[in-house]
Order: C-alpha cells, then structure tokens, then sequence
C-alpha cells in the first residue's frame, strides 16, 4: 500500500479504461510500519500504542505521536491528489476518538473487577482498526479526486454499536453497492462480534478478503504483493536462479503458510479453496506477469518440485524414554500436553523409545518442557531449521536420495526428514548455521 503510485498505475488503471475500471473490490491494509506503531513490530516484537496500554503507562503521547507520524504519511500522497487537509482531520478524529474508548477501557481495566484479557483484546481490536482506516480513506480519497467513480468501505464499524458478525457486517455494508459502476476499497479490518484479531490476529486482512470473495463469488480473486510468488528465494538463490511458481493448488499453499511463506493466510484460504474461488498471486511491480494461479484441482503434468522453501526459525523437542516401546497413548499423553498450552507443531517424527516434534521459537513455553520433563525420562531441546521441497506431482524415485545427496555435498548435516504419504513436502531438518546453504543446494540440485 506505501507504493500507492505504482498500485494506481500498475493495479488500478493498468490496460482499464471506461467502464473496465469498475466492477472490482479492492481489499486494503495498512501503509508499511503503521501496524506495527500501533501494536507492536510483527519481526522483532519492538512494542506500540497497544503494550504501553496493557503495562497501564500514559497511552496518550504515543498517540498523539502517530497523529504526527500518519500525517506525515499523508503529506507524502499530496503529488499523487490527496487532499491533506481532509486527510490529515479524518485520521485526527479516529486517533482521538480511539483515544475516548481507550480511556474508557484503561479505567474499567485498572478498576480489577473484570478480566484484563477482554479488555486488553478490545484495545487490539480498536487499535488495529486504524491502520486500514488509514489507507483506505487516503487511496479512496486519491481515486475520487482522479475522476474515478470510488466508494470507501470502512469494515472497522467505528461508530457503529450494533451486534454483528464480521459476515454480517461485510453483508450489510456492501448490499447496497452498484458495483459496476464504482471501485470499492474495502478496510482489510472488519469489526465483528468474533472479534478479528482474536480469531486471526495480523492476518486479519486476507480473511477479510476471503470472507468478501465468498460472499460476491468473484470472476477470480487476486492478491497484490510486492514479489512474485517465487521457486526459491530470489535473495537467497539469486534472481537468475528462479522463477514465478506459475501454478499450484491450495494444499501447496497450506505447506507454505506451515513454513511461514504465506501466499495466503491458511484460514482465509479455506472458503476460497471449499467454494471453487481461484487465487492468482501478482507481483504489484510486475502487472504484465501473470503471477501465479491457485486452483483446488491443479496438479502439474509433469514431475517436479515446484517451490524450494523453509524456515529458520523453528526448535525441535525431543522427548525420549524407554518405556514408549510397545506402549500405546505416548504420543497421545504428549500432544495433550502440547495442546493444553496451545502449541501447534510442524513436523513430527518417531522411533521406537522417542518422538521429536518441531515447533515455532515464537511457541516456546519452558512450562511446557518442565511438564514433559515431569513425565518422561529425557527432553531434549535444540534450535533448528527446516528446509522443504513442495510440489503437487513430484512423487518420484530418487528425488529423496537427491536431494539428500545435494545437501551432503555441501557438507549440510541432516538432522531429521521425514514427508507423509502424499508426498508434497518433504522436510529436512537441519543446523541454524545451514539454512541459507541448504536452499541454495536444494535449488541447484531440483533445476
């Protein structure tokens, strides 16, 4: 959203003119870093508006700072027709009238009587909300003043105190809507009774998205980002080295999201996939491209590993004890415990006397460990990472042996590996220290 210019000229009026203009709903986040000020750094956790609240600190100065901050936003888009002064007193009222339901939040939190969890998931909900308000007004505001036919849907139902699911309020607000005559920009925030953040938490835009394209059954739903949806890593293997997926299905996409390469939040996927709605991945820098399309049945007509990716950011737990042999419910007594601190794993293998489950850093609770520790004989906890190779039709003989052999000839040691019987992604577990090396092996070896 920051390369408004080029979303203009590469997305909005790219090879349109006339009536081809309309008919389209364009789903918006927040401008670059604006989501991050206000609740906290998404890569590196630095805290925002939001954790000065929750640690009952004066809220009001980091307010007001962002005022200062998204008007300097706006300044930026006065060449491109904004008007600042209606831009600069939107975003000055909504802080502010964030501010007066904060307030209201902050003294019935620090009153005691009531559980500092809702309270503090209100003020995530009603903080969130302004990023998408933010953009949307400002690029709706750009368009309108090009000549262009916009209308603004702000899903965050600021002022709006009636009880609605996140579908019913998408319902309502686009019913009305000739949508062949104007371009929507819809908020990627949608205020709902489930509250988005709580269910979805920063993917919150593209399960908006979703929900939007499930209700209106679109010709095809189409993601913007600022890169292709790539075989490797262009920065890893060199720009040279690979290429735009092309095509791929929604259960490739899944394994992506399961490493943290996400063409599309897993739940906002679901409806998309279940209702036959296809999704194209383009390149926002690259209109003439088309990207790649995601389709429930696709399957590649020939053998090949589509996309070499994965993560370093993942530990691995080992829980070991001799008395597992022959013993039926030790996984189960294991993901019990998982389950009860709400960790999800990536990757599982097992032997006779032990399981070894892969899990994010992010995820990691000691209490956790201390309670297998408490049960099993030996727990065993090493950071790791985990490359993967995925593809829709790469079941074939020998692709283990070399890839395996591709990773031994750069001196990387296998730590773990393991696929399911179907055989779209086969994961090797490796050192921290091998990451880059092993996609670079992998990738060179596969094409």
């Amino acid at each position: 959203m920051t390369a408004l210019s080029d979303v203009i000229k590469n997305i909005i009026l790219f090879e349109r003119s006339g009536k081809q203009l309309y008919n389209r709903i364009f789903v918006v986040s927040a401008f670059s870093g604006v989501t991050n000020l206000l609740l906290e750094d998404k890569k590196t956790g630095a805290p925002g508006v939001y954790h000065v609240l929750a640690n009952y600190k004066d809220f009001h100065k980091p307010l007001n700072s962002l005022i200062s901050k998204l008007k300097q936003i706006n300044k930026s888009y006065e060449s491109l027709g904004l008007n600042i002064a209606d831009a600069d007193q939107f975003i000055e009222k909504r802080i502010n009238d964030a501010k007066a339901y904060l307030d209201n939040l902050a003294n019935i939190l620090a009153s005691g009587y009531v559980s500092k969890e809702g309270i503090l998931q209100a003020a995530r909900e009603i903080l969130a909300s302004i990023g998408e308000s933010h953009s949307a007004y400002n690029f709706c505001n750009i368009l309108q003043n090009m000549g262009l036919n916009a209308t603004l849907v702000d899903l965050s139902g600021f002022h709006d105190h009636r009880s609605l699911t996140i579908d019913q309020r998408i319902k309502k607000d686009l019913q009305h809507i000739d949508f062949e005559h104007t371009i929507c920009i819809v908020t990627g925030y949608a205020k709902g009774t489930e509250g988005i953040m709580r269910e979805f938490d920063r993917g919150y835009s593209e399960v908006t998205f979703s929900k939007i394209a499930d209700m209106v059954e679109p010709h095809e739903a189409i993601i913007h980002k600022e890169y292709h949806l790539c075989t490797a890593d262009p920065q890893l293997v060199g720009i040279d080295n690979c290429f735009p997926v092309g095509f791929t299905n929604y259960d490739v996409a899944d394994q992506l999201a399961d490493v943290g390469m996400e063409a599309i939040h897993p739940k906002a996927s679901k409806p998309l996939e279940i209702n036959g709605i296809n999704l194209r991945i383009k390149n926002t820098f690259d209109p003439e491209h088309p990207g790649t399309l995601i389709t429930k049945e696709y399957i590649c007509e020939h053998k090949r590993v589509e996309v070499i990716t994965g993560t370093d950011k993942v530990m691995i737990i080992d829980i070991y004890d001799p008395s597992m042999v022959g013993n039926v419910g030790s996984d189960l007594k294991i993901m019990q415990f998982f389950a009860k601190y709400s960790i999800s794993y990536t990757f599982k293998a097992t032997s006779a006397n032990s399981i070894s489950i892969v899990i994010w850093e992010k995820d990691f609770n000691k209490k956790l460990i201390n309670e297998l520790e408490d049960h099993f004989e030996k727990v065993t906890v090493e950071k790791m990472a985990m490359v993967c190779l995925l593809g829709t039709n790469m079941d074939q003989p020998g692709l283990l042996a070399k890839a395996a052999s591709a990773l031994a000839e750069s001196g990387i040691d296998i730590k773990s590996a393991g696929f399911a019987l179907r055989k779209v992604n086969i994961q090797f577990l490796v050192a921290r220290a091998d990451f880059d090396g092993a996609i670079i092996a992998l990738n060179k070896a596969m094409n």
